[in-house]
């Protein structure tokens, strides 16, 4: 595989950032997510963390290099990690679970898969065209569906999710693929810090004017603009797949000499943007990924369990 991404994430006018992101990738899978703690409840950046760790301890675990069945792998990594957050909730007396929503892609030989869960967002340009982007798990864009078919009256608040991991009941993860991608199109993951101020045409024309490396930066800064001090996290990752060879080479990546067992992540690593600890408990947060490891190999030991 080749492919070029580009990542930023900034705290705006919030007291830390509880967005992460990041990717992995193997000689022939790559696996890019973002996960958006979330506000109301406990360590909503602990939840995002746990989340992506999990999905990164499964993908290693699975994708040797490639995955069998990519979808089902999206489906049962999201749910673990809610029942990682379920778990951790437990183990620590919380009143109240840490929450998380989570959107990924995984990209296996020139075909993509995609799950989220939540209202974090992956858009998929070609061209100047936008081919494809998630549908939020929010009672808002829900009655927007609706209304095309029923008359609705009065408007309900976008930030009222459905389902997201860590929740009481089990999460909704909506899954989408496989669709063949070519070379140029570009897929990218945000956080709701970005379409909650910038509209998708406007995030569309930036995304297929500019270099992704250009194109990231410019997106985070106008929405952190167009909020204002009230401004939410805003985190975006993009990829541009088999990016063409005057492409911005310090974000390249090419997977074409890399054995079958080879893996690399950046994933594990904390990811808030603006450079600052945002009061984390890190090493809390590496213990916990290691436990989510271990129990990963455990399981794997044991053989498939029932469901």
């Amino acid at each position: 595989m080749q492919f070029s991404v580009y990542q930023l994430s900034r705290k705006g006018g919030r007291e830390k950032n509880e967005d992460r992101m990041g990717y992995c990738y193997t000689r022939d899978a790559g696996l890019f997510a973002l996960a958006d703690g979330m506000g109301g409840h406990p360590e909503g950046e602990v939840a995002s963390q746990l989340a992506l760790a999990t999905l990164a301890a499964m993908f290693q675990r699975e994708a040797r290099p490639r995955l069998d069945d990519p979808l089902r792998f999206l489906h049962e990594a999201i749910v673990a990690g809610h029942h990682q957050l379920l778990r951790y909730a437990t183990e620590r007396a919380l009143i109240d679970t840490p929450r998380t929503t989570l959107v990924a892609c995984l990209i296996q030989g020139n075909t993509a898969y995609w799950a989220h869960c939540g209202d974090s967002r992956l858009y998929l340009v070609r061209g100047d065209k936008l081919v494809a982007r998630t549908r939020d798990h929010s009672y808002s864009e829900l009655q927007d569906t609706l209304s095309q078919v029923v008359p609705m009256n009065g408007r309900v608040n976008r930030n009222v999710l459905f389902t997201c991991l860590g929740s009481p009941g089990k999460p909704v993860v909506d899954t989408a693929g496989p669709l063949v991608v070519r070379p140029g199109d570009r897929v990218m993951l945000c956080s709701d810090g970005l379409w909650g101020s910038l509209n998708d045409a406007v995030i569309t024309s930036i995304l297929t004017q500019h270099p992704i490396s250009e194109a990231v930066p410019e997106l985070v800064e106008r929405a952190l603009r167009t909020a204002g001090h009230g401004s939410d996290n805003v985190t975006v990752l993009a990829v541009e797949w088999e990016a063409a060879e005057d492409a911005d080479s310090t974000s390249a990546v090419s997977t074409k000499a890399l054995g079958d067992e080879v893996f690399a992540s950046t994933i594990q690593a904390s990811l808030a943007g603006d450079g600052s600890a945002d009061e984390l408990d890190e090493a809390e947060i590496e213990r916990s990924i290691r436990e989510i490891n271990e129990a990963i190999q455990r399981s794997s030991k044991k053989g498939p369990q029932a469901r």
